[in-house]
């Protein structure tokens, strides 16, 4: 069931964050549930102990949704700078 719900959150936070760096014409569904979680993970380990929230795998919440899309959106950010030269 984990996975599942990594699954859905993945994409949905995947696709937020694509909404909010304007790659979204760039991405496909795929690509939007791999960022998701990679930006989970990201957020999880660097973002969680600083603010104190919870990851998604402790239990979905607002917290850990907004934890899931700030990693997801530096991930974004980090892959624009070394494909563009610039974050947008």
């Amino acid at each position: 069931m984990g996975f599942l719900i990594w699954l859905i959150v993945g994409g949905v936070v995947g696709w937020l964050a694509s909404l909010i760096m304007r790659t979204d014409g760039q991405q496909g569904i795929l690509l939007n549930v791999v960022v998701g979680i990679i930006g989970a993970f990201l957020g999880g380990w660097i973002i969680s102990p600083m603010v104190g929230v919870g990851t998604i795998n402790e239990g979905i919440s607002i917290g850990s949704v907004l934890v899931s899309l700030v990693g997801a959106i530096i991930l974004l950010a980090i892959v624009n700078l070394f494909r563009r030269g610039r974050v947008r």
